[in-house]
């Protein structure tokens, strides 16, 4: 039986820690809860959440990947949000061989069975969610910014009161734009600067959704001078593969992060550099 270990952020936001590395949040206001993200689908979340609280709960996915929005079969009694434009990413994620070859990237020590695994959630129960929503929990809201190129819909999350943003994957410090449905390097560095400018001010503290869960507080500058290397070839360029999708490493990495110290990172083709598809 799959458990899922969680930990407190805050008094009011837990993390939990799901089988194939990616981390949930369950944040608690007053009145009702927020889950953001329900992992990969293996092992019952739901019953994790129960245990965790009794308040009237909602679901806010970042995104459609299968490691953050294939739990969510679990909740669709509950108000389930995801942007609708993730559509084209969601179907072939949730495509239950997809599904499980990822099963091989469960944690070491988690054995995931077919008895584990939770029904891929018809797309057309998702209720549509995108930058500007809100979302008054009782003493805590979570305000939703877009910050595509990761996924076209992917969607960051404000903790206003508590002070405290979740990038999920879309910024992070090996950021994927690698794909053949990324948009471009120029595209995301516009992107990251109108987060910068709509955020500045308002946190204290970065979540990831990845690793230990806490991400530098100058990573969405440190992405952004990412991409400015990108576009004037001072990158590394260290070749990566991931289910079949290749691409460049833009700095090279240690175990500890950057080898030159910086903050962020991304995963990139140089075919998908400039908007208009011209090679560097």
């Amino acid at each position: 039986m799959i458990t899922f270990r969680t930990e407190k952020v805050t008094d009011r936001i837990t993390r939990i820690y799901a089988v194939c590395t990616e981390l949930c949040y369950l944040v608690e206001g007053d009145e009702r809860a927020a889950l953001i993200d329900t992992g990969s689908g293996y092992g019952s979340l739901r019953a994790s959440v129960n245990q965790l609280t009794d308040k009237p709960l909602i679901v806010l996915i970042t995104h459609g990947h299968t490691d953050h929005a294939m739990g969510s079969g679990e909740f669709m009694d509950c108000e389930v949000y995801m942007n609708r434009v993730d559509e084209y990413i969601y179907g072939p994620h949730g495509d239950s061989a997809f599904r499980h070859e990822g099963m091989a990237l469960a944690d070491k020590g988690v054995t995931v069975t077919e008895e584990d695994y939770i029904p891929t959630a018809p797309f057309y129960l998702y209720r549509d969610m995108k930058g500007g929503d809100c979302f008054d929990l009782g003493r805590e809201v979570i305000e939703i910014y877009d910050l595509p190129d990761h996924t076209k819909g992917s969607v960051v999350m404000l903790m206003k009161n508590a002070r405290i943003l979740l990038l999920g994957d879309a910024c992070n410090g090996f950021t994927f734009l690698h794909e053949n449905y990324s948009l471009s390097i120029e595209h995301y560095e516009e992107n990251l600067k109108k987060l910068d400018q709509e955020t500045a001010g308002k946190y204290d503290r970065i979540l990831a959704s990845h690793g230990n869960g806490e991400s530098p507080i100058d990573i969405i500058q440190g992405c952004i001078a990412v991409c400015e290397d990108i576009k004037a070839g001072r990158t590394d360029d260290l070749p990566m593969e991931f289910r079949g999708a290749k691409g460049l490493i833009a700095k090279a990495m240690g175990p500890n992060g950057r080898l030159d110290g910086g903050s962020g990172n991304i995963v990139y083709s140089k075919e998908q550099i400039w908007k208009n598809g011209s090679l560097c």
